[in-house]
């Protein structure tokens, strides 16, 4: 194994920046890394995860806000090649004095983390945050710079975009803390322009971290979490609060009609990320995520701010669990039902069902990766060390595969005993293999894998 780090380490105090959020303080490359068990062959690409990492001596005010490191791992013919890990090199990461909102009220979309997500389209790599424009990144996780689509994107992007398994286009939004608050973009394929935008109603400036698709419609999730001009003005951690008066709603906007939203009223809530959409045979919309009670989101928003990475704060707290809400244009209105009482977050499925029916969903808790059939009600779940913090995980599918579960998980899992790319059997989670990675790696949020070509 080779190593090379390119910067000192730095000590950090602050107490969103300890334990399992704890940054790293440098950029290394490591190769012929050992593996336990036995890779799957056909396992050829990359995995790249992305999440906040404050840089030696510029801790942040939040944990969201750290700039964005990818961790990547590249794997090929049952072997792992390489880690390496990088920063994203964003207008705020390599001038200090970079502001993203101006005295005059301007914003530059540039002046961002990048530090939410990292998924492929169009040729592209794309390193997102909610609050600005994408940063395109190389294979090799250098910053090739800002992406605004040939001039063709002029809000900020949400981290949580979805591709259509049929037509390749990939459909996101933006929001704002002045109008338009809320902004819809269809993209090209190829990823080349935006083809379509549309301005959205809504009553006030939200967090709108997520959203859904299905083959006919978009599913907006307009939720009390609004933005605090005070505390932005303060200029101390994230804008925002939770506001129950707001109330809660989700609107349902035909694809072919866009602008045109019909909202359904739901209690209130907050949900972070969706699991998936589809419609019916009735035709209506059925919707599932994971969903954090009105009266814990508070605590929540303290706890991720602090020392707790968002899946574990939810399985301590028992706030968040598995939901789901079946939208009734008949009868406008809105079922919602528990489908688990345990704590998850960050829902994936087989992005070739997204906005289709699907059967599978697969989260994390705590220390444990569960998956869920959603046709039986079963679950199953592969747990890791006491300790461990476990990310996300990302389903790959098998080449060929007729089974919705027939694929594999990946999701950096690290602990006391160290670091790995965990490697599981998506339809029997027992079955594992795993990639020993050459350092800690701090709780991150979302990535993907990126096949070769």
């Amino acid at each position: 194994m080779s190593v090379e780090a390119t910067s000192r380490p730095a000590q950090q105090t602050a107490t969103w920046l300890q334990g399992h959020l704890a940054p790293v303080e440098d950029e290394m490359d490591a190769t012929c890394l050992e593996v336990t068990g036995a890779l799957p062959p056909e396992l050829a690409g990359r995995y790249f995860r992305n999440g906040p990492n404050p840089l030696p001596g510029r801790p942040s005010g939040h944990w969201f806000t750290g700039p964005g490191m990818i961790h990547g791992v590249r794997l090929r013919g049952g072997r792992a090649e390489w880690y390496r890990n990088r920063w994203v090199r964003t207008r705020s990461f390599t001038d200090p004095g970079a502001r993203y909102a101006g005295a005059d009220g301007t914003l530059d979309l540039t002046a961002v983390p990048a530090n939410t997500h990292v998924v492929p389209h169009g040729g592209r790599i794309l390193a997102l945050v909610e609050n600005g424009l994408p940063y395109e990144v190389t294979p090799g996780l250098g910053t090739a710079g800002p992406c605004d689509f040939g001039g063709t994107l002029t809000t900020a992007m949400t981290a949580h975009p979805k591709q259509d398994p049929v037509t390749g286009e990939l459909l996101f939004f933006g929001y704002g803390v002045l109008p338009p608050y809320l902004t819809y973009h269809r993209l090209a394929a190829d990823g080349s322009r935006i083809v379509e935008s549309a301005e959205i109603a809504a009553p006030g400036p939200t967090m709108m971290h997520d959203f859904a698709i299905t083959e006919n419609h978009v599913v907006w999730l307009d939720l009390p979490v609004v933005f605090d001009l005070e505390t932005a003005l303060a200029g101390a951690g994230m804008p925002f609060r939770w506001d129950e008066s707001y109330g809660a709603r989700l609107g349902v906007m035909r694809r072919d009609a866009a602008g045109e939203v019909r909202w359904f009223d739901i209690d209130p809530c907050y949900v972070f990320h969706v699991g998936n959409a589809h419609e019916d045979a009735a035709g209506r919309i059925v919707l599932d995520g994971v969903r954090y009670r009105s009266g814990e989101f508070a605590g929540l928003w303290t706890r991720i701010g602090g020392a707790a990475s968002p899946s574990h704060a939810a399985a301590r707290s028992g706030s968040s669990s598995l939901y789901r809400w079946t939208l009734d244009p008949a009868t406008g209105r809105a079922a919602e039902e528990a489908i688990d009482d345990r704590s998850v977050e960050f829902p994936t499925h087989d992005d070739a069902r997204t906005g289709r029916e699907h059967r599978f969903l697969y989260t994390v808790a705590g220390n444990a990766v569960v998956k869920y059939d959603l046709r039986d009600g079963s679950s199953s779940v592969r747990e890791f060390e006491d300790g461990a913090s476990v990310g996300e995980a990302v389903f790959v599918p098998a080449e060929g595969a007729r089974g919705e579960d027939e694929g594999w998980l990946l999701s950096i899992v690290s602990g006391p005993s160290g670091a790995e790319l965990a490697v599981l059997d998506a339809a029997d989670l027992s079955r594992a293999a795993g990639v020993r990675l050459p350092r800690r790696v701090p709780a991150g949020f979302h990535g993907s894998w990126i096949p070769d070509a």
